[in-house]
């Protein structure tokens, strides 16, 4: 049941080093402290691995889950946070100088609905002909 080093992820099995690690079972239960050696046999009965879930903890906390598929949650859920992310545009809102107030007013009601949806908002004055003089 050994399998390639990997790069990136967490460490399981054989690859974790320190000699004492905090054990929580497949169910959620806590099982102490005790020994690496003896928490990846205990895992490895169980047909699961080893899994170092919080490794600056002191002892590092492990827990016995699949590692093929802890793996694959986890990038289930980097996906979805990914997908749930909303990308901050740049609404442009283009007026005279000698607008009305009414059309004022519409244009300041839909910078504030863009401000509120969390959008960037660039105002631009457009002048034509003599409306610079």
């Amino acid at each position: 049941m050994l399998q390639p080093p990997v790069k990136s992820g967490p460490r399981f099995d054989q690859m974790i080093q320190v000699p004492k690690v905090r054990v929580i079972d497949h169910e959620g239960e806590n099982l102490g402290v005790m020994y690496t050696r003896e928490a990846i046999e205990q895992a490895a009965e169980l047909g699961l691995n080893l899994v170092e879930v919080s490794p600056n903890a002191d002892p590092p906390v492990c827990k016995f889950l699949d590692v093929g598929k802890f793996r694959y949650e986890a990038q289930k859920k980097a996906n979805l946070a990914r997908k749930t992310q909303k990308t901050q545009e740049i609404k442009e809102i283009k007026m005279r100088p000698n607008i009305d107030d009414h059309d004022y007013d519409v244009k300041m009601r839909s910078v504030t609905k863009f401000i509120e949806n969390g959008d960037k908002v660039k105002l631009t004055l457009r002048f034509r002909g003599r409306e610079m003089a």
